[in-house]
């Protein structure tokens, strides 16, 4: 990687931050909408260690936690488990691919659904299965796929070859 790529890196990163705050309110409803601030630290977490990805899930969590006061530390809790996680589980896999990274993006925005809904007790019955089972899967859908049109425009630039099989 040459040193300019890691300050696109950088700005690839902070660009899905600023996405998350200005574009994801004209993109449905907050059950639907991408979550690109999840997407950057699943995208960190690729290439962190286990350890860097649960502080950087952390504070991505107290950051969210801080725009939803109701329900305080589930996010937190759900975010330092989707970044240890994924960062394990990539090392474990190593897959550079891009249907593999998407499926990363499915399973740890919709893992990250779950702790949140468990965690914080608001939902209860059949609203908590409704979550689960419809608009957790859907906007884990839609955050797979921006995350892997990212990967695909700009691979080369957060060190994930794209290859062909």
């Amino acid at each position: 990687m040459r040193r300019s790529d890691k300050y696109r890196y950088v700005v690839i990163l902070v660009g899905l931050a600023v996405l998350q705050f200005s574009v994801r309110g004209y993109l449905g409803g907050d059950q639907v909408a991408p979550d690109f601030l999840l997407l950057a630290l699943l995208i960190y977490t690729i290439r962190a260690q286990p350890g860097r990805g649960a502080v950087a899930g952390f504070a991505v969590g107290l950051l969210r936690d801080a725009l939803t006061p109701a329900s305080f530390g589930a996010g937190a809790l759900a975010h330092t488990l989707v970044g240890y996680l994924s960062s394990w589980g990539k090392a474990v896999f190593f897959a550079e691919n891009v249907f593999v990274n998407g499926c990363l993006f499915f399973a740890g925005t919709w893992f990250r659904n779950l702790v949140v809904a468990v965690a914080s007790g608001q939902l209860k019955g059949t609203r908590l299965w409704w979550e689960l089972l419809v608009w957790s899967p859907l906007q884990s859908l839609t955050t797979a796929v921006v995350g892997m049109l990212v990967l695909v425009l700009f691979g080369r630039y957060v060190a994930i070859r794209v290859s062909d099989a």
